[in-house]
């Protein structure tokens, strides 16, 4: 059976503003979150999407989705070690925010 760990924002005591900004702030973040969306769950697979993204800087901000509970780590009980990520139901509103971004950006691209 698979393990999941999700954080907790109440926890952390993030405000929305700087969870966005840290996110928003890093260029890799909304590539990540892409690739999740489409279905790209497994570590190695998503390093693999992008040139120039190392595996401490997908680490960073896949724990730091997770610290935010956008994404819930799911670890399956295999040999070798299998780890998959997916979005929360916090994730998939906050997935909606960003697509609100991209809507801004393209409207900003055509002017």
């Amino acid at each position: 059976m698979a393990r999941s760990s999700s954080g907790d924002r109440k926890k952390s005591g993030i405000s929305a503003n700087a969870m966005v900004e840290s996110i928003v702030g890093c260029k890799w973040s909304l590539h990540v979150l892409a690739q999740i969306r489409k279905g790209i769950v497994r570590p190695g697979a998503l390093e693999r999407t992008a040139a120039g993204l190392t595996t401490k800087v997908l680490n960073e901000r896949l724990s730091k989705f997770v610290r935010y509970g956008i994404v819930r780590r799911v670890a399956f009980p295999e040999v070798p070690p299998r780890v998959e990520y997916r979005f929360t139901p916090f994730g998939r509103r906050f997935l909606k925010l960003l697509d609100q971004i991209e809507q801004l950006q393209a409207a900003l691209d055509r002017d």
